[in-house]
């Protein structure tokens, strides 16, 4: 590991000028996945800027009925609060489901969001990647993609974002606040991601230098019966190789509203639109399950080795759809 300076910042817009002072500076928060990439030289920062300490660890309701998350509350208190149990089982079920309690304990929300995929051959320096190196090319293409993109990838990347919480969030409709040199900003969690296109080194839409200061999560009462399953290849913790987080609303065997996101299947959460288009207003029944998924995987192309995820997400989809609408019974 190379040196690197090290600030600890005391409040937001201070935080703010001593990353918009150093392009090459990263805010440093609970540190499980940035200080991993720097050991292995992915991420060579010339400065951290530790934001552990900034007022922004609360959780509390909105005056329009949603809830409110600070950037720095770590996943563990995120899981076990009231207001996000109840409300918003789901995102519970998905933080318990991403890493062990110690790194739950550390792991932040802002982190989270921003965490980097964990391809090999993205945490391979010897490798060719274009998020690593842009024009370097994509192993992953004709390489080991077991665990890669069935869906929204193109020639330049294959690469899946590794978060659960992100998953949730997206079924729900997130929106992620921030903090620029210029004044703060917002960004729903469906545009914050950008597409993999022909330049996947670029993975947010956060300004230069943006810190994120908190999610908010709408009012909605669908999520109150919601569900997030995530299927791995071992049982201890491990990144998905599919997931799937749910929310319905059924009213006299009728679906009324669903909102339905993808993990691990593309280079960002996938929120499944054409599903949820399919399903609304259908009988809540497995056929109608399993149709709405048929129309979301149409457009997958798996490649050399993961064609089993397609299968995967189907029968997932259907498992997660029928458990909520038996509980509405």
């Amino acid at each position: 590991m190379r040196e690197f300076d090290y600030r600890r910042a005391s409040d937001v817009p201070g935080a703010v000028a001593l990353l918009d002072s150093d392009p090459d500076a990263r805010y440093l928060a609970g540190g499980t996945n940035l200080v991993d990439l720097m050991k292995s030289g992915v991420e060579r920062p010339h400065r951290l800027v530790d934001v552990r300490d900034l007022p922004l660890d609360g959780i509390e309701p909105t005056p329009a009925g949603g809830v409110r998350i600070g950037a720095t509350v770590t996943n563990s208190d995120l899981a076990a609060h009231p207001l996000i149990r109840t409300r918003y089982p789901a995102l519970a079920q998905a933080v318990l489901a991403g890493a062990s309690g110690q790194l739950r304990n550390m792991a932040t929300v802002g982190g989270n969001l921003l965490q980097r995929t964990r391809c090999a051959y993205f945490t391979d320096t010897t490798a060719p990647c274009n998020k690593r190196a842009p024009g370097s090319g994509c192993a992953a293409v004709r390489g080991e993609n077991r665990n890669h993109a069935v869906l929204g990838a193109s020639a330049h990347c294959v690469a899946v974002h590794p978060s659960d919480m992100a998953v949730a969030l997206a079924a729900i409709d997130g929106m992620v606040h921030y903090e620029t040199a210029q004044g703060p900003g917002e960004l729903p969690l469906g545009w914050f991601y950008l597409p993999v296109a022909e330049t996947p080194h670029r993975e947010t839409a956060l300004p230069a230098g943006a810190l994120i200061t908190g999610v908010t999560l709408p009012p909605a009462p669908v999520a109150a019966r919601s569900r997030y399953r995530k299927v791995r290849e071992r049982a201890s913790y491990a990144f998905a190789v599919g997931s799937v987080a749910a929310a319905l609303d059924v009213r006299d065997g009728v679906v009324r509203d669903v909102r339905l996101a993808f993990g691990a299947v593309a280079s960002r959460p996938w929120r499944a639109r054409a599903a949820e288009r399919t399903l609304t207003g259908a009988p809540a029944d497995a056929a109608s399950f399993a149709a709405a998924a048929d129309a979301e995987l149409a457009a997958a192309r798996p490649l050399s080795h993961n064609g089993f995820k397609v299968t995967l997400m189907r029968n997932l989809t259907v498992a997660v759809l029928s458990e909520l609408a038996e509980e509405a019974r």
